[in-house]
């Protein structure tokens, strides 16, 4: 949207940007401002580069519940050991081992006899997450975690991500200032203007995170695993000054 702002009447840009994380950007907006005290064309560029992701975050676990707490303890720590021991002989580095939750709950049930809670038992929950970085190794690394977990595995969910960025943003970045150049140079050309150089620049940028749902594996045969594709967005608003 163009707008046009005649001499003296005050105004005003406000430029707001933010690191969104998985969110798209907001939609482009352009404005032209031409008074004595202020002058620029603002607009919004936007790039994109698609990317196949290159490590696979696997989030998995242990539960087990009994009657005691050292026992249910006892049994979730035998399984996770085997679960560990299974992910390091398959390539995965310990330093991308990470345990994200672990906790002991009470499990009660509801008598109607005496209308109380009752403790029945304790269930242990263990959480890690695994960096895969072998992804054709994917399928092959849940089904042998799955073995040797036993029934008291727990696959919570599988995610792709790009272990290092940094060179995509880069592209991203340089399609967004040209796609702010040439939307504010057709303003310019549309206002009869001069376009000047940016007097502002602002960014936000996006990486979504391709992210799949629990898992359930049979022991064979190999479970599937599609990789696909990643967007990596970034995001400028730009000010350019207006040439005399």
């Amino acid at each position: 949207m163009k707008k046009i702002y005649v001499p003296f009447i005050l105004a005003f840009i406000v430029v707001v940007s933010s690191l969104l994380g998985c969110k798209e950007p907001q939609a482009p907006s352009e404005t032209v401002i031409l008074n004595n005290q202020q002058e620029g064309i603002s607009v919004t560029g936007t790039g994109k580069v698609a990317v196949t992701p290159d490590i696979a975050i696997l989030n998995l676990g242990i539960q087990s519940q009994e009657k005691t707490v050292a026992l249910a303890q006892s049994k979730a720590a035998d399984a996770m050991n085997k679960v560990v021991s299974s992910l390091t002989m398959n390539g995965i580095a310990t330093k991308d081992i990470q345990t994200q939750r672990f906790s002991i709950q009470v499990v009660t049930r509801y008598d109607t006899t005496t209308n109380q809670e009752t403790i029945i038992g304790y269930l242990v929950t263990n959480i890690v997450t695994a960096k895969i970085r072998s992804l054709d190794k994917t399928g092959s690394i849940i089904d042998a975690v799955s073995s040797a977990g036993g029934d008291l595995t727990r696959i919570e969910g599988l995610t792709f991500s790009i272990d290092d960025p940094t060179n995509y943003y880069t592209q991203a970045r340089e399609k967004a200032m040209n796609d702010a150049k040439a939307k504010a140079q057709q303003i310019a050309n549309l206002s009869g203007v001069t376009l000047g150089k940016p007097v502002f620049v602002s960014e936000s940028t996006s990486f979504p995170i391709n992210q799949g749902s629990g898992i359930s594996v049979p022991a064979v045969p190999t479970t599937p695993i599609s990789v696909g594709e990643l967007d990596i967005s970034a995001s400028v608003q730009v000010i350019y000054s207006i040439s005399n």
